[in-house]
C-alpha cells in the first residue's frame, strides 16, 4: 500500500512503512506553466474518473500536491513566439506535423515538439553568409547549433531566388527575393551545385539560392588556331536570368539546369574553340574579340552581331563577353608571339614616324600655298581699295563743284519757307485771339444772363409769398370773423333775407315769382314751399 500524507503534519515511521522519497514541496504552476500528468491507476479527478494510462493536462496557476496514483510526465512552459518565429507541432494521435507561427503556443497532451533534421550541407548553408560556399571551404567537424523544433528560416538577398520542394504533396514552390522563406515540417531546400574555378570544376559551389543577377562570370579555354598554335583564353561574360515577377513563381524555368554555369561555360567554350580553330594564329590575334563575339552571339538576318546568347531551357541570357587575355600555352610560341608583337610594333612605329613626316610636309606645302594665295587676295584687294577711292576722290570734287549752288538754292527755299511758316503761326495766333476774345464776350453774356434769371425768379418767388402771406390772412380774417359772429347768426342772417323778401310778395298778392339779386342764396325749398302753401 502506497499513500500519500500531506504538511502540515507530524509522524513517525510504524514498523513496516518507510519513506520512499525524501519529503517534497508542492508544485507551484504559474499561469503560463502547465503539467502533462498520466493516471497510473484508476484516479478520480473532481467529478471526472480517468482510467489507468490516460494523459491530460493541469493549467495554472494553481498548487499541485502530486498524488500516488498520477506520474507528472512533464512540466510545459508557454512558448513565446515572434510573428516570424515558429515551432514545429506533431499530433501523437493522428501524427500529423504542422508549423505554428507568430503566436505564443502551449502544446497540448496530444502534441509534442517535432525535430526537423535537415542535411549536413543544409545546416551548413544556412550558417554561411548568402547561404553559399565553396566545396571544401569548412575546416574541421561542422556541429550545428540550431534548436531542432524551431522552423528553419532563410532570407533570401535582392535579384536572388530559392526553390523549396513538399516531398509530401509533390509540389515545389520558388521564392523570389528579397523575402524570407521559412520551411513547412516536410519541405526541403534545393541545393545548387555549381561549376567553378578557372577552368570550370563541377560541384566547386554550393548555394541554397541562384543569384539571377545581372553578374559577371570568367572561365579559361585552351583553343588551337588553324597552323596548330595553342591559346590560353581568359574570356569574361555577363549573365543575367530573364525572370518576370509578374507571372506564378512556381512556373519560373530558373532551377530547370542544376548546374547553369558548367552548362553555359561548356556551350561558350565549344563555339570559341570551334571559331578559333578555322582562322591562323594571326588573323585571330588581330580580331580576337570579333571572332569570339561572333561565334558566341551569332549573327542575324541583316548579318550583324546579336546582342545576346539566351537559353531557352531556364532563361539564363548572356549578354557581354570580353577577351581578359590571350597566351600561348608552349614557350615556342610564346617567343615566337613576342617576335611578331615587336615586329609589329616597329612596323607601327615606322609607319606612324613615316605618316608623321609626310603629314609635316603635306602641312608645309599647304602652308606655302595659303602664303602665296594670301599674297595675291592682298594684293586684289589693294588695287580694289585703289580704285575704291578714286571714285571717292571723284564723286568729292563734283560734289565740291555743285555743292555752293545746291548751298544757294537750299537757302533760298529754307528763306520761303521760314517766311511762310511765320505768316502761318501769325495766322493761327490771330485766330486763337480772336477764338479767345469770342470766348471771353459768350461767357460775360451767359454770366449776364445767369444773374438776370436769377434775379427774376428770387422776384417772382418773393411775389409768390407775398400772395400766400396775403390770401393766408384774408383766410384767417375771415375765419375769426365767422368764428365771431357765429353759425347761428350767419344762418339766420341768410334767411332773414329771402324770407322778408317773400313776405313783401306775399303782401303785394304776388305767387311764383322769385326776385334776386345774383348776391345772395336762395334757399329754393323754401321758396318752393311759399308758393305751394303751408297747410
Amino acid at each position: 500500500m502506497r499513500e500519500v500524507r500531506r504538511g502540515e503534519q507530524s509522524f513517525f515511521l510504524r514498523p513496516g512503512e518507510e519513506l520512499v522519497e525524501d519529503v517534497r514541496d508542492a508544485i507551484v504552476l504559474g499561469k503560463d506553466e502547465a503539467l502533462l500528468l498520466k493516471a497510473l491507476s484508476e484516479y478520480k479527478d473532481g467529478d471526472v474518473v480517468r482510467p489507468a494510462g490516460s494523459i491530460w493536462m493541469l493549467y495554472g496557476p494553481l498548487e499541485f500536491v502530486p498524488d500516488d496514483n498520477v506520474e507528472i510526465v512533464e512540466t510545459r512552459k508557454l512558448i513565446a513566439l515572434d510573428k516570424n518565429e515558429g515551432v514545429y507541432v506533431m499530433n501523437t494521435v493522428t501524427g500529423d506535423v504542422r508549423a505554428v507561427i507568430g503566436e505564443p503556443y502551449l502544446p497540448t497532451e496530444n502534441e509534442v515538439l517535432w525535430e526537423k533534421h535537415l542535411s549536413k550541407d543544409v545546416e551548413e548553408l544556412l550558417t554561411c553568409p548568402g547561404g553559399s560556399r565553396k566545396t571544401g571551404q569548412t575546416t574541421g567537424k561542422f556541429v550545428s547549433k540550431r534548436e531542432k523544433h524551431r522552423i528553419v528560416r532563410f532570407n533570401v538577398q535582392h535579384n536572388a531566388a530559392v526553390q523549396i520542394y513538399d516531398y509530401i504533396k509533390k509540389q515545389q514552390r520558388i521564392v523570389l527575393g528579397p523575402g524570407l522563406v521559412i520551411l513547412g515540417p516536410h519541405e526541403e531546400f534545393t541545393v545548387l551545385s555549381l561549376s567553378g574555378g578557372k577552368p570550370k570544376v563541377p560541384n566547386a559551389v554550393q548555394s541554397l539560392q541562384l543569384f539571377l543577377g545581372p553578374r559577371f562570370s570568367s572561365d579559361t579555354v585552351i583553343v588551337e588556331t588553324s597552323d596548330h598554335a595553342r591559346l590560353r583564353l581568359r574570356l569574361s561574360y555577363n549573365w543575367h536570368f530573364d525572370v518576370k515577377r509578374d507571372e506564378n513563381n512556381n512556373q519560373q524555368k530558373s532551377f530547370s539546369v542544376p548546374d547553369f554555369i558548367g552548362d553555359c561555360c561548356k556551350t561558350i567554350a565549344s563555339r570559341v574553340r570551334g571559331a578559333v580553330a578555322a582562322e591562323d594564329f594571326d588573323s585571330f590575334h588581330r580580331n580576337s574579340a570579333k571572332i569570339i563575339r561572333t561565334a558566341v552571339f551569332g549573327c542575324d538576318e541583316k548579318g550583324e552581331v546579336k546582342k545576346e546568347l539566351r537559353f531557352p531551357v531556364n532563361d539564363f541570357v548572356v549578354t557581354n563577353i570580353d577577351v581578359q587575355s590571350a597566351e600561348p600555352t608552349d614557350d615556342k610560341t610564346r617567343d615566337s608571339l613576342q617576335k611578331s608583337v615587336q615586329l609589329a610594333i616597329e612596323i607601327t612605329t615606322k609607319s606612324q614616324e613615316a605618316a608623321a613626316r609626310h603629314g609635316n610636309e603635306l602641312k608645309d606645302q599647304e602652308a606655302k600655298g595659303k602664303l602665296e594665295r594670301q599674297k595675291l587676295l592682298d594684293k586684289t584687294e589693294v588695287e580694289n581699295a585703289k580704285t575704291t577711292w578714286l571714285k571717292l576722290q571723284a564723286e568729292s570734287e563734283a560734289v565740291q563743284a555743285s555743292g555752293q549752288s545746291v548751298a544757294e538754292a537750299k537757302a533760298k527755299a529754307e528763306a520761303l519757307l521760314i517766311e511762310v511758316n511765320s505768316e502761318l503761326q501769325q495766322a493761327k495766333l490771330r485766330a486763337e485771339a480772336y477764338l479767345i476774345s469770342a470766348e471771353a464776350e459768350l461767357n460775360k453774356l451767359k454770366q449776364r444772363q445767369a444773374i438776370e434769371l436769377n434775379y427774376t425768379k428770387r422776384q417772382n418767388s418773393m411775389e409768390i409769398e407775398k400772395a400766400k402771406h396775403i390770401a393766408k390772412s384774408e383766410s384767417e380774417k375771415v375765419k375769426r370773423m365767422v368764428d365771431a359772429i357765429g353759425r347761428d347768426t350767419l344762418i339766420a342772417i341768410a334767411r332773414a333775407g329771402p324770407e322778408m323778401q317773400a313776405k313783401l310778395l306775399g303782401g303785394l298778392g304776388l305767387k311764383g315769382y322769385l326776385i334776386t339779386d345774383g348776391n345772395s342764396p336762395v334757399n329754393l325749398f323754401n321758396t318752393a314751399g311759399g308758393m305751394i302753401g303751408s297747410k
